[in-house]
């Protein structure tokens, strides 16, 4: 279900959220571009057991905001959202900026977080990506909207979608992974806010680097990688993990940026398997 919440404080913005299901509250954090509801690989399926709080940050999916503004106002955004749900404790997972949103709030709410998950992300993040051509962004644009419009359609997928920069987003090129851009990527993309890329982009230029800061975060963490990703590495996401004092990591080969969307029973059940070898991350403690 979608919540609309709105903050009278000024320097926050409206946040759109999704909620579901009962239980020990996980927020749940997108990447770029991403919403809210582009999550549901994972809030679907932990919302059987948890609460889920997927919010769009601010100038993503119906998160609307007019005006420039940098990366630490997501942060006061999601403390306005924890208070206004009265939610003192809580296990974060984030996608790829999630991910860096999500530990950027352990070190400013150590009381509040639990455990993180991170996914395709890292606290200094390193990208490989090709560069794009006209051909890319031709070919892209095609593959989308044929998605869009037949899902995971083999033709479209040998025709365009293998040549398009979906090539460096997945390595597994199936229905399902196609299924998942259809319903969740597309839309998600086209709201994202061309102040939110700004914000974003003037970050990662200024040289963005938390790894010395890690080791203030003592919660369990789950880091999980894509052994192909090109826009942040494996090996970036290694090296935050190695700064991590309790820290799982998972690789996983043939996949790359999106690899919840590629392997998305593979990703769960080791979720699942983290959250069981962890009790105390989903009881309060």
């Amino acid at each position: 279900m979608g919540d609309r919440s709105h903050f009278p404080n000024s320097t926050t913005t409206p946040l759109n959220v999704y909620i579901q299901g009962q239980g020990f509250p996980i927020l749940c954090l997108h990447g770029h571009p991403g919403s809210g509801s582009s999550l549901s690989v994972f809030t679907n399926h932990l919302s059987k057991r948890f609460q889920t709080i997927a919010p769009d940050l601010r100038g993503y999916g119906k998160s609307r905001f007019d005006g420039n503004f940098d990366m630490s106002d997501h942060l006061t955004d999601l403390e306005v959202l924890l208070d206004r749900f009265q939610i003192q404790k809580c296990l974060v997972l984030g996608w790829s900026l999630g991910g860096i949103l999500a530990m950027e709030l352990a070190l400013r709410l150590p009381e509040r977080v639990t455990g993180i998950i991170l996914v395709a992300t890292a606290a200094r993040p390193r990208g490989n990506h090709p560069p794009v051509n006209w051909q890319d962004n031709l070919y892209t644009g095609i593959a989308s909207v044929v998605n869009w419009i037949k899902p995971g359609w083999q033709w479209n997928i040998e025709t365009f979608g293998k040549r398009s920069l979906f090539r460096y987003l997945i390595q597994q090129h199936t229905t399902t992974s196609y299924s998942y851009i259809a319903k969740d990527a597309v839309s998600a993309y086209l709201q994202t806010s061309a102040a939110a890329t700004r914000a974003l982009y003037t970050a990662i230029k200024a040289g963005y680097n938390r790894l010395t800061d890690l080791k203030q975060i003592q919660c369990p963490t789950l880091v999980l990688a894509g052994a192909q990703d090109r826009h942040i590495t494996a090996d970036a996401s290694l090296e935050t993990a190695r700064h991590l004092s309790d820290c799982q990591w998972q690789c996983y080969a043939n996949t790359a940026h999106l690899f919840p969307w590629e392997i998305p029973d593979r990703v769960l059940s080791d979720i699942d398997f983290w959250l069981e070898a962890h009790p105390q991350i989903v009881n309060g403690q």
